[in-house]
This record gives C-alpha cells, sequence and structure tokens, in this order.
C-alpha cells in the first residue's frame, strides 16, 4: 500500500512499536486492521476501504464499500481471512527461514 500511496496520503503506524501512540488497546490494534478517517478510528474492511478511498487507483473500490452490503461482505470475507491468517504466517516464515 505504501507504494501505491505517492501522494503520502496516508500515514503508516507501526502498533507493535511501543513508542507509537495508540488510541485503543495495543493488543485489540495489533488484532484487526485499523485506520482514522475524518477523526472517526475504524476497524477491518472499513478500515480497507478507508485506505482505498485515499489511493486514486484504488479510490472507486473504496468508495463502492460505503455501500453496506458491500461493506458487510468485505468484512466477512476479513473475518474469515483473520481466521487463516496465523497458517499463512507460519508458512511465510518456513518460506523465508529456508
Amino acid at each position: 500500500m505504501r507504494r501505491l500511496d505517492k501522494r503520502g496520503a496516508i500515514t503508516f503506524v507501526d502498533a507493535a512499536n511501543p513508542a507509537s501512540a495508540c488510541p485503543i488497546d495495543r493488543g485489540e490494534l495489533l488484532g484487526r486492521f485499523h485506520a482514522m478517517e475524518n477523526g472517526r478510528l475504524l476497524s477491518g474492511a472499513a478500515a480497507f476501504a478507508a485506505m482505498w478511498r485515499a489511493i486514486p487507483l484504488l479510490r472507486p473500490l473504496g468508495l463502492l464499500a460505503r455501500q453496506p452490503l458491500v461493506l458487510r461482505l468485505l468484512e466477512r470475507g476479513y473475518i474469515g481471512f483473520l481466521k487463516v491468517r496465523p497458517r499463512l504466517q507460519a508458512i511465510l516464515r518456513r518460506r523465508s527461514a529456508a
């Protein structure tokens, strides 16, 4: 996403860094993707949609996600991803170690 954000519209914060400011519990912050848009803290698919709206190439997808049905479908997909994420991370760790 950083490469797509050519205008620098997004401020990326490493939530794992103890020196980073955390508006909510750090464990919760690390468990799901979060983003601030217009002063609102968003989580999950809504946070991804906010990030997409800030990147011209992905803006149409982010605007589409403002539709409640689309956002619900994206959130279901995101929750499904969160269930398999630990296995994917383990696979990637093993590959990078080899």
